[in-house]
């Protein structure tokens, strides 16, 4: 199998918020770094070019290799500010009905506007989710 993509690096979270184009979203982001090193406990930590991730798992892939990948993170994406939900979003639906406008795949979530949904749902699912992954794998 292949390598890791998405791999945690060195480089400097400030330096690449301060770097995001859209200042609205340079903001949302930096309120959503706070709400997740808050949850986690974590520093947040670069994890390729354009993903803030906090805290780690290892897991084992098919082919036996073992690969560490964030807990959760974002990135301010241009279409939207991206939420990475890694255990996905299928014991969320009540907390999705009521969050706000968003969009939403198998483990990320699409949000244009923080003003645009509820950040107490938003951090309940964020903080489960964790959970979710601690229990699974430890911290």
């Amino acid at each position: 199998m292949s390598d890791m993509k998405t791999i945690a690096t060195n480089a400097d979270v400030d330096v690449f918020l301060n770097c995001v184009e859209n200042q609205r979203r340079a903001t949302d982001a930096r309120q959503i770094v706070a709400m997740m090193a808050r949850i986690t406990g974590c520093a947040p930590q670069m994890w390729g070019d354009s993903i803030i991730g906090f805290d780690r798992y290892t897991y084992k892939r098919a082919d036996g290799s073992e690969h560490s990948f964030m807990m959760t993170g974002l990135s301010p994406r241009k279409a939207a500010l991206t939420i990475y939900i890694v255990p996905g979003f299928r014991k969320y639906a009540d907390h999705l009905a009521r969050l706000g406008k968003h969009k939403h795949s198998v483990s990320c979530l699409y949000i244009t506007r923080l003003s645009n949904i509820d950040m107490a749902v938003l951090e309940t699912i964020v903080a489960d989710s964790v959970k979710v992954m601690r229990d699974k794998y430890g911290s």
